[in-house]
């Protein structure tokens, strides 16, 4: 885990206040499918609910509610980094979203913005709070 280059995952995860716990674990050596789904199902399953089935030691909910689901949308969605090229176009996926002017907007040339792709598939372009195009 490269804690000055977040995943996605890693990202949300800060965004959402929570500290993650890198495993460090090697990986599997099951390669058939047949396989490792009788071992979950035999070995794995039943020694994760047998350690992890147990009732809570306090009865204090950690649980934190999300009264604003737009915020969790924003937190929890992909996010990219991209800059601003001369011609007012950010690069992505191949395409080139470019960013329409504005009389009173500054220009962004080399300026670093964001890219979040939304849950509908839809991209947009932000700098800091500003959205600068969808």
């Amino acid at each position: 885990m490269d804690k000055t280059n977040p995943t996605q995952f890693g990202r949300a995860m800060a965004q959402l206040g929570t500290d993650m716990i890198p495993a460090y674990s090697p990986a599997a050596s099951i390669d058939d499918m047949a396989v490792a789904n009788q071992y979950l199902q035999e070995r794995y399953l039943p020694a994760y609910h047998a350690e992890f089935s147990q009732p809570p030691r306090e009865p204090l909910s950690l649980r934190r509610l999300c009264r604003d689901r737009g915020i969790l949308d924003d937190m929890l969605r992909e996010q990219f980094e991209r800059a601003v090229r001369k011609d007012n176009c950010v690069q992505f996926e191949g395409m080139s979203l470019q960013i329409l002017a504005v009389r009173h907007r500054c220009h962004y040339i080399k300026v670093k913005v964001k890219v979040p792709r939304h849950t509908d598939g839809t991209l947009s372009i932000h700098h800091g709070p500003r959205v600068l195009a969808r």
